[in-house]
């Protein structure tokens, strides 16, 4: 899909790989709407990168289907959506005091699988009332999963569970829409410089990063944003979770 003209919706896009994937569609020529928290950097990015910025709350079920239909009234459409909005904490199954609460569990679960999969069908739904190419194309989604999904370390269970089904709902979804024409794909990156590790000291970064093939460093927001691009680009990538990672495996810790 040529990006140009068309409208991309970055979930998370207001930092990290989100801002940096919304920058590069929209110097390719798409129209960007951003989603994110209203408290954080969504709307300074939105006013730079020339977007419309869209508050919205991903574990909020209602507020996020508004946000999508404010997208919808403000572009006429969502061709592109890159979803990166998602997040974890440290906690193994059982600890001293016994067995990780359910609640806790089931917020991550909340916030990354159901989150997404809560966008996408909100995201397919628009895609598929879209006029088709001339190759018979719709949309594009672009979920955001981790290399956790296959290794995950120790204290990572319901993240690593959270981002497996972002990686296994690729090929299904795809199978679900490919007769409307529209795409899924999964990124799945290492350790990137976002988040909590941005502006991380270097030898944290490199004692986390020890284990990759090359680069031994943490990944850059901008090399997600390439692959994003890519994905959009060829059509022949469809259902699959690509990881991005320098070849790391994470070890249990």
């Amino acid at each position: 899909m040529d990006a140009a003209n068309k409208v991309a919706v970055i979930v998370g896009g207001g930092s990290g790989m989100g801002r940096a994937t919304a920058e590069l569609l929209a110097a390719a020529g798409a129209k960007i709407a951003i989603l994110d928290l209203p408290d954080g950097r969504g709307p300074e990015a939105a006013k730079e990168i020339g977007a419309t910025f869209h508050a919205c709350d991903v574990t909020d079920e209602t507020g996020t289907e508004a946000a999508i239909e404010e997208v919808v009234a403000a572009h006429g459409a969502i061709h592109i959506a890159v979803n990166t909005a998602g997040g974890g904490v440290s906690k193994r199954t059982i600890g001293k005091n016994g067995p990780l609460p359910l609640a806790d569990f089931r917020s991550i679960i909340e916030l990354n699988l159901i989150g997404t999969f809560n966008l996408n069908r909100l995201q397919a739904w628009h895609m598929s009332k879209n006029e088709p190419e001339d190759t018979g194309e719709r949309g594009v989604i672009i979920n955001t999963a981790s290399i956790a999904a296959f290794e995950g370390q120790i204290g990572q269970v319901s993240y690593t569970a959270a981002k497996a089904g972002i990686a296994g709902m690729s090929l299904t979804m795809a199978r679900d829409l490919g007769s409307l024409g529209i795409r899924v794909m999964a990124i799945a990156p290492s350790l990137f410089a976002t988040g909590l590790l941005e502006g991380a000291p270097q030898e944290i970064i490199d004692v986390l990063t020890k284990d990759a093939a090359f680069p031994r460093r943490a990944g850059r927001p901008e090399e997600y944003a390439w692959l994003a691009e890519s994905i959009v680009r060829n059509p022949m990538l469809n259902g699959q979770t690509i990881r991005l990672d320098g070849g790391q495996r994470f070890a249990p810790k």
